[in-house]
């Protein structure tokens, strides 16, 4: 009787609930409130972003945006081949646009303003004059991406949040640059993903060719950095003195400062 009392006891106990070697707080392992999917839920950026980052995950980041000139050297994989240019990345992403209506496109960088297709047209074809121009004069191709350290995984990212067409001062008969449209680049991403005939051109061997959305992640461009976060929300050149005798110069010097800056970042969190 004595040995079968405890058993009993301890049979009560757990069939009401109760651990015996259970404390009697419990504290939560997380400080997220569980899912009803078995996993906790967290904010992730589904909407321009081609990665799924968390942004509790975030331990470092910020905006930085940049140019691709496609006249450089490093570039002509992605301008195309031929005089008129006609297989790069612009009229890839005007078939995209035009002909499939399978990218959306808007007016402002807040994605606030959505633009017809006729609109689009208007704003990618005539300069300031009203005259038209060639596809191959826009050679300018900006977007806007977060740097970012992800903890979780101990990683440096480069998230690219939009693409932005861009028609540069002189197509635009020198009355400024015109910024032609703003294109989500998840849009981009997955749409160039699944249509590998638009290709990331290498002329040393056609049969490493890539498409944009692997070319994109994998850095293969050369840009300049034209802004990056800041409390003025300017651009690099406009953060120059004026009576500096050579802005442009300088502006160019203080970009390569600031990708040396994120680089020495990067680098210093492994140093111990």
């Amino acid at each position: 009787m004595k040995k079968f009392l405890p058993k009993l006891i301890l049979s009560l106990l757990i069939a009401v609930g109760i651990s015996p070697f259970a404390s009697e707080a419990q504290i939560a392992a997380t400080s997220q409130n569980p899912s009803g999917f078995g996993d906790r839920q967290f904010d992730m950026d589904t909407i321009y972003s081609a990665k799924r980052i968390r942004e509790d995950d975030k331990m470092y980041q910020i905006g930085v945006w940049r140019r691709i000139d496609l006249r450089e050297k490093y570039n002509k994989p992605l301008y195309g081949s031929g005089d008129t240019k006609s297989n790069g990345i612009i009229n890839q992403i005007y078939k995209a646009i035009v002909e499939e209506n399978a990218l959306e496109v808007f007016a402002d960088e807040d994605f606030s303003q959505p633009l017809s297709i006729a609109e689009f047209q208007d704003n990618f074809w005539l300069n300031a004059t009203g005259d038209s121009i060639f596809s191959k004069q826009l050679y300018y191709l900006d977007f806007r991406e977060d740097f970012v350290f992800d903890k979780h995984h101990s990683d440096m990212i480069f998230d690219i949040k939009y693409i932005e067409l861009v028609m540069p001062s002189e197509t635009n008969s020198n009355a400024g640059q015109k910024s032609i449209a703003y294109i989500r680049y998840k849009d981009f991403y997955h749409y160039f993903k699944d249509h590998p005939e638009a290709r990331w051109i290498n002329f040393q061997n056609i049969a490493k060719s890539l498409t944009y959305d692997e070319a994109f992640e994998t850095r293969l461009f050369r840009s300049v950095v034209r802004k990056f976060t800041n409390s003025e929300e300017a651009l690099i050149a406009d953060l120059i003195s004026f009576d500096h005798p050579n802005p442009e110069m300088q502006a160019y010097v203080n970009a390569l400062d600031f990708e040396y800056k994120l680089l020495e970042y990067e680098n210093s969190l492994w140093e111990w």
